[in-house]
């Protein structure tokens, strides 16, 4: 694959349908995946923290979730043809899951979401094999029970919908004790896929203001949206080489299906 790095972290250069092409064509080959859909937030966090940053090292694919990251890249003189986002990905990998009868795992959203979701899955996607649930609002003990659930049926997709950085971070820490799955964080996908949340509109999407539609509607997500300047500050100091400590936060190459795995 080819990448971008991009405060440290090495971005994919696919397109959507690559990104998919790729996820499942690893999954053929019977290797366990994890997925981050990185958005400008989640990069400038991971940057600036270095415990998150271990995190996100556990991924062997990172995507561009959000025009920011094209942008940054196209500062640094690179090319990223275009968005791969949680919730685009999430969609086109239930069509794939329900063409070919893949297994699937939902850990994430409330649980009025979740029955809404799983729902909805069976509805549209009914060769979709629904290996179980769980909705994000959980303690260490029920944290035990999704593990079990998930060693013992071995899903396929295991999209983790608890937003960032909790996705990241639980698919890290508990990625060792599975022998098999693609984990993917998707963050609010299960809220749009229901109904809960209404994604914006094509002309939004197609102008790259999804992220400002969003923030009309959801104007709490301002803090969010806050980090997007410091964000690019970062890459023009990447960019000009006045980034602090880059050749210490730079990603390490441990992709999880060649190395031994590292247990945070």
């Amino acid at each position: 694959m080819d990448y971008v790095n991009v405060l440290g972290i090495e971005v994919s250069r696919m397109t959507n349908e690559e990104t998919v092409n790729f996820i499942v064509e690893e999954l053929n080959q019977g290797k366990k995946q994890f997925v981050v859909t990185a958005n400008p937030e989640i990069l400038y966090r991971a940057y600036k923290n270095k415990e998150y940053l271990t995190y996100i090292q556990h991924a062997n694919l990172v995507t561009a979730d959000g025009i920011g990251v094209v942008k940054g890249a196209k500062i640094l003189g690179q090319y990223i043809p275009e968005r791969v986002t949680g919730v685009d990905i999430f969609y086109k990998l239930l069509e794939q899951a329900n063409l070919n009868g893949y297994s699937i795992y939902l850990l994430g959203a409330s649980e009025e979401v979740l029955e809404k979701t799983t729902h909805k899955i069976k509805t549209l996607y009914p060769r979709i094999q629904l290996a179980g649930k769980h909705h994000g609002f959980f303690n260490e003990q029920h944290d035990e029970k999704i593990v079990w659930e998930i060693q013992k049926h071995k899903p396929d997709f295991i999209f983790v919908a608890l937003g960032s950085p909790f996705q990241e971070k639980w698919i890290a820490q508990h990625l060792h004790q599975f022998e098999h799955g693609t984990f993917i964080g998707v963050g609010g996908s299960f809220d749009v896929f229901s109904g809960q949340i209404k994604r914006a509109p094509n002309v939004w999407q197609k102008l790259n203001l999804e992220w400002f539609y969003r923030l009309l509607k959801q104007p709490r997500r301002i803090q969010r949206v806050a980090k997007i300047p410091f964000f690019f500050l970062y890459v023009m100091k990447q960019k000009v080489g006045l980034l602090e400590n880059f050749e210490e936060t730079k990603t390490i190459n441990n992709p999880v299906n060649n190395e031994k795995e590292r247990s945070l």
